[in-house]
């Protein structure tokens, strides 16, 4: 019986982040001092040694480059400004949602402006509004009237809403989505 044992539940290491001083894997580095200002290409070893008798690390900022760009600053406060960054894309983002208004063609006239005002209400949220009229037995043989209801919902929402796609049949339903102006 051997002592081998197969390691597959090695632990792979993350990446942390940009590389910085003795992980930096360049001979020669453009360095950028801690003012801003362009030092050069110098060996790494200098460029190290002039960043620790700043009392700070050499950070790698732009490794693509021919030689990479290296900058003196303190890796604490670069992390940091990284996620501050990351943070303020994520608070921009818009995520738009489709929200869903179901319908039938006898729909009283209470309901329907109750439905719209919902729509409206969606709209002005920023998020696009799927309308559904549904059919059922014998409603089937009066689509018109479906889409008659489609029309004057065009018509009702025309000045906060365009439409992005128009009313069409799927299966036993009509569906139209509408998105804001």
């Amino acid at each position: 019986m051997s002592n081998f044992k197969p390691n597959y539940f090695q632990r792979r290491s993350k990446p942390q982040g940009p590389k910085a001083n003795e992980r930096i894997r360049a001979l020669d580095v453009q360095v950028i001092g801690s003012e801003g200002g362009n030092l050069g290409t110098m060996p790494l070893n200098k460029a190290i040694e002039l960043a620790k008798h700043e009392g700070l690390d050499l950070i790698e900022i732009s490794p693509n480059a021919n030689p990479p760009v290296c900058k003196i600053m303190d890796m604490g406060k670069y992390k940091y400004d990284l996620q501050k960054k990351a943070n303020q894309a994520k608070k921009k983002q818009k995520t738009v949602s489709l929200k869903e208004i179901k319908l039938r063609p006898g729909t009283e006239t209470h309901d329907y402006n109750f439905k719209i005002k919902n729509a409206k209400k969606f709209i002005s949220k920023g998020n696009k509004v799927k309308f559904t009229v549904k059919f059922k037995g014998r409603e089937m043989q009066h689509t018109d009237l479906g889409k008659d209801l489609m029309d004057k919902i065009i018509d009702e929402t025309k000045d906060v809403a365009k439409v992005e796609s128009k009313p069409k049949f799927e299966g036993r339903q009509m569906v139209m989505i509408i998105q804001p102006l």
